[in-house]
């Protein structure tokens, strides 16, 4: 038996953005590019490896952009891509709902 298509785009970006430190990472992007190492420090219980995989991700997802400062030292900072900031009305709304 065939599992039925889920054709319902909401669904697929709520799975995606409900990964280990997703949601945080999202947020903080709203504030301006994020550092790996900085991230570390701010979210608590983050180790590297899963902090890696979600911004990964975030990346290859299109709601990410990775971009490689070549300034010394050289970094690599995270910024919300325009897929990311087209979810930030999504995000607000959400914010807005009675729990």
């Amino acid at each position: 038996m065939q599992k039925p298509e889920n054709n319902c785009p909401a669904e697929e970006v709520l799975k995606l953005l409900s990964g280990k430190w997703k949601p945080q990472l999202f947020r903080l992007a709203l504030n301006g590019p994020l550092r790996f190492n900085a991230l570390l420090r701010t979210i608590e219980g983050a180790n590297k490896q899963s902090l890696a995989l979600s911004l990964r991700e975030l990346v290859e997802e299109g709601y990410l952009d990775k971009i490689t400062v070549r300034q010394k030292p050289l970094h690599i900072e995270y910024t919300l891509s325009e897929k990311g900031q087209a979810l930030i009305p999504v995000f607000e709304q959400l914010e807005r709902l009675p729990r």
